[in-house]
């Protein structure tokens, strides 16, 4: 087995992080990763905001719970109301992938570099998680002061979003995959 598909098999999403911040150059690597994923016409329709500042961290998840306690989806509610519940579940870095609202196919290319940073980062020994709320939290024009706070740019929409650090317990084996996944013909 390649040590490509070693690290697919591997990669599980992570929601328990120690508290040690991940090393500058293992950051500028996964964002290298992300920066060289495949892009509709070549676009690279994507920006990535990394977050390292616990303060404004936790300020995410309060702008988060304040945006989903006003969602008609239950789970959301669910969460707004948890006081549990972390965007990035105390992770110390998050990453945020937003998308040209212009692109061919954004949300093609904002999938692609979440994937290989996700994989990356499994090929360093950190945990990750892809964090799927972001279209909840920013769509519609919500919390625009905090996505200008972000340096998120002009044009751009939070897409996606990624939980990053060094996990707190090992990894749980994939569980088996589904049959009748692929057909090939000849």
């Amino acid at each position: 087995m390649s040590e490509t598909l070693e690290v697919i098999k591997e990669r599980r999403s992570i929601r328990a992080f120690k508290d040690e911040q991940i090393k500058d150059e293992e950051l500028q690597a996964i964002l290298e990763a992300g920066l060289y994923a495949p892009s509709a016409m070549n676009e690279q329709s994507w920006h990535f905001t990394v977050i390292q500042n616990a303060e404004l961290l936790k300020k995410f998840t309060q702008t988060a719970k304040n945006t989903f306690a006003k969602s008609n989806i239950d789970q959301l509610k669910s969460m707004a109301n948890n006081d549990k519940y972390k965007v990035f579940y105390n992770a110390p870095t998050a990453i945020i992938i937003s998308g040209n609202v212009k692109a061919t196919n954004t949300e093609a290319d904002t999938a692609a570099a979440t994937e290989n940073i996700l994989l990356e980062a499994k090929a360093l020994g950190l945990g990750s998680c892809w964090i799927g709320s972001m279209p909840f939290i920013f769509g519609n024009g919500n919390n625009a002061d905090f996505k200008k706070e972000l340096g998120i740019p002009e044009g751009y929409n939070p897409i996606n979003s990624i939980a990053l650090g060094y996990a707190a317990a090992e990894n749980a084996k994939a569980p088996a995959r589904k049959e009748h996944k692929v057909n090939i013909i000849k």
